[in-house]
């Protein structure tokens, strides 16, 4: 009668047991994901480093940086024409937020930040030429797949998907744009120079885009995702950097438009 009554205690032992071993890794995987912060700054003719702090050799969505690349190729396919050409009209297909709902043209793409702009020269581009233009790029780690099972590559790869790039690549990116080495057209490195937005910091003049996404919605993953990254001047000196930011923290404005406002107050101590 003795060891019938241990049983229950033994059985539940047993099932602690299990239970510990079970939700051992599960506590580890759901434990919260650190917070990334990088500010890259090269030499834009050396690559010479000249400023580093944080994490930066980690991947993670380019977001709307990517019409930095778009640009170039967008220019080369001859789907854009020059800073005004095309200008597409907005269409209810669209399904844009309400300040996009307007007629575009490659300077309000790249200044607004427009992504059904971006996703009517990837349509107009196809599958292939996409994804062979990424692949000669070599950006980051070159995954325009998009999410599985979805068949969205084509219009969603760049933002939250498949496609992931790190700061030290979008600085080595940005090198080879200034310097007129990508695998495209003089007239494609020259437009896109033209039509990135410009901006001052202190004796700084900056051309740069910004990006902002949530990661892992609906996942465990609950930050957000801003970066800045572009090349500045200043008396026949130029740079080129990348400020990512990845963390939990509410801003007033989207992550992007944070982090390149506090760069552009920073810059002039940073170099």
């Amino acid at each position: 009668m003795r060891n019938v009554d241990r049983l229950p205690f033994i059985f539940a032992g047993v099932l602690f047991l299990l239970a510990w071993l079970l939700g051992f890794p599960m506590r580890a995987q759901s434990a919260p994901l650190r917070d990334v912060q990088c500010t890259l700054i090269a030499d834009a003719a050396t690559g010479k480093t000249l400023y580093q702090e944080g994490v930066c050799d980690q991947r993670f969505s380019p977001a709307s940086t990517f019409k930095v690349p778009l640009s170039l190729i967008g220019y080369d396919a001859g789907i854009l024409g020059d800073e005004h050409t095309p200008s597409w009209d907005y269409k209810p297909e669209f399904n844009a937020v309400k300040r996009d709902r307007k007629t575009v043209d490659p300077v309000i793409w790249e200044r607004d930040s427009i992504i059904w702009y971006s996703r009517e020269i990837t349509r107009r581009l196809g599958a292939e030429k996409f994804a062979g233009y990424v692949s000669k790029f070599n950006y980051g780690n070159t995954d325009v797949s998009g999410d599985p099972g979805k068949d969205d590559g084509l219009t969603h790869s760049w933002v939250n998907s498949s496609l992931e790039i790190s700061p030290v690549e979008q600085v080595a990116f940005l090198r080879q744009l200034l310097a007129g080495r990508m695998p495209v057209s003089a007239k494609a490195h020259d437009m896109t120079r033209a039509i990135i937005p410009s901006f001052k910091a202190g004796d700084w003049v900056v051309q740069g885009k910004t990006g902002s996404t949530r990661l892992g919605e609906g996942g465990k993953d609950k930050r957000s995702l801003g970066w800045f990254v572009g090349w500045a001047r200043k008396d026949g000196r130029q740079i080129v950097f990348a400020r990512l930011v990845v963390d939990t923290k509410r801003t007033d404005m989207p992550k992007g438009l944070a982090t390149r406002a506090a760069f552009l107050k920073e810059l002039p101590q940073l170099i």
